[in-house]
Formats: C-alpha cells, structure tokens, sequence
C-alpha cells in the first residue's frame, strides 16, 4: 500500500521491452534506502517489484496487464518518474489509500496558472470519471491530489508549488498521458451496490417488503 507522497523523482535508465512485457530500470537514491529484492516501488503510481538493486538504482519486470493499463510502456530513456516505496507500518498517513493498481489513463488538456497554483485539466475515460468526486481524492502518476472540479468531460486538480516542485505533474503538456487511480474505498462501494459481474445476469434479491414486515421493520 502507498500514500502518494512522492518521495523522489528518478530517471528511467534503461527500458526493455520484448513486445508483450519488458523490463523498467530506474535511477535513483532515496527509494533505495532500505529497499530489498521482492519490495514494491510505485513508479508514476504503478506499483512494481524490484527484482534487482544497483548503488543507484533498482530494476523492476513490467508484465503485460501493466503495459495495457498504464502508460509506462510509452517511458523513454531519461524520462522522470515519481517514486515512492510501500508504506511502513510505523510511518505518517500523509495522502490517502493508494494500492498502485491503476484503473486507467486519462490526457492532459489543459494547465493554467492562478495565484500561487497551477490547475491541471485532464481527460478521463468514462469508467475512471464515474467515481471521481469533488472535494474526494484521485492519484495521478502517483501523486495524492484533492478532486477541485469534476465533469462529463473530466476533472481537474489544484497543484500546490511544493507539489509542483516535487513531482512530474508540472513539467508534462497537453497531450501528455498520466496514470490514474481511484479512491479504493469509491471502487469498494460501487461494487457493493452492482454485486453481478459484467455479462452475469442480475441476481434478485431476496428483500421484500414482506420479509421486513415479518421481521419487524
């Protein structure tokens, strides 16, 4: 489990890629701090296992699901990335339930400047939109950010200059692709309230009024 409190920004070092999956190698410092083979890094919120380690850096297998699912696959050679290693059990709950399991990838449409922040405007695809809520959280490329606006359309976030500086939202255009994640507690709750499967047929439930009247209510 993460935060998205992005601990550092690395750079991708090397990109393997044999068609249907591939292999990610990252530089960087912090992350590394404690960090052992088998250990989850989220990397633009897509959270990946390190199966090596380097003084500075760590590599980690891309499976097929996480190119379709993601954008990592379109990551070159220098690219910047946000990390953050699995959150440990004694640390500060800084952002929100991030599982690094991305739920789909949404554009860029517009950056404006008010104040102090930034607005980023970004397209959504439909699925990811039907539980996006204002004022509720949503990760972007690994970043915990608060939902400022939401449409038919998509939705928008407020970036802080800390965040800005810390993290890659602000160096992106758009065009650019970002990984999106939704609250995981919206996810929990929409699927408690469409139990069947897609393509399953509904099943009837067996509340009526006459069996809340039988059992006292």
């Amino acid at each position: 489990m993460f935060t998205g409190i992005v601990e550092e920004v690395g750079t991708v070092r090397r990109v393997v890629s044999g068609g249907t999956s591939g292999e990610l190698a990252v530089r960087a410092s912090r992350v590394l701090e404690g960090t052992r083979i088998g250990d989850s890094i989220a990397v633009n919120g897509v959270c990946l296992t390190v199966t090596s380690l380097q003084p500075d850096g760590f590599t980690a297998d891309v499976m097929p699901e996480t190119l379709r699912r993601t954008d990592l696959g379109q990551l070159g050679q220098g690219a910047p990335v946000n990390l953050e290693r699995a959150m440990a059990a004694d640390g500060r709950f800084g952002g929100h339930i991030v599982s690094g399991h991305i739920d789909g990838v949404g554009t860029i449409t517009q950056m404006r400047r008010e104040g102090n922040a930034v607005w980023v405007r970004i397209a959504a695809p439909g699925e990811v939109l039907a539980l996006i809520v204002e004022k509720g959280s949503v990760c972007i490329d690994g970043i915990s950010l608060t939902v400022a606006a939401v449409d038919a359309e998509g939705f928008a976030v407020s970036v802080i200059p800390h965040t800005g500086s810390e993290t890659t939202l602000l160096t992106k255009s758009a065009g650019d692709p970002v990984n999106l994640e939704n609250d995981v507690v919206g996810k929990y709750v929409q699927r408690l309230l469409q139990p069947s499967l897609p393509g399953e047929k509904r099943k009837e439930s067996r509340i009526t009024m006459e069996f809340l009247a039988e059992h006292g209510f």
